[in-house]
């Protein structure tokens, strides 16, 4: 499984759970990037599916200090 950065791993799960709740919701036009952003979670996760890769990037996140996660290195 790769190692990804504690806050790009963070804003995906951020941006991804924000596009479900709007899909949720109602809205349109976040189909696509939400399919992006779960495959990018999967690959990043090493999970097949958007769920346990979830479970698996809340698992990684809860492990490692919340400084970690404020910022996206460049």
């Amino acid at each position: 499984m790769p190692i990804t950065h504690p806050a790009f791993l963070r804003g995906l799960v951020d941006e991804y759970e924000a596009l479900a709740a709007e899909e949720a919701a109602g809205a349109s036009g976040a189909r696509q990037r939400a399919r992006d952003l779960a495959y990018t979670l999967c690959v990043s996760t090493g999970a097949r599916d958007v769920r346990p890769a979830l479970e698996t990037a809340h698992r990684l996140l809860t492990a490692v200090p919340e400084r970690e996660t404020a910022g996206v290195p460049e």
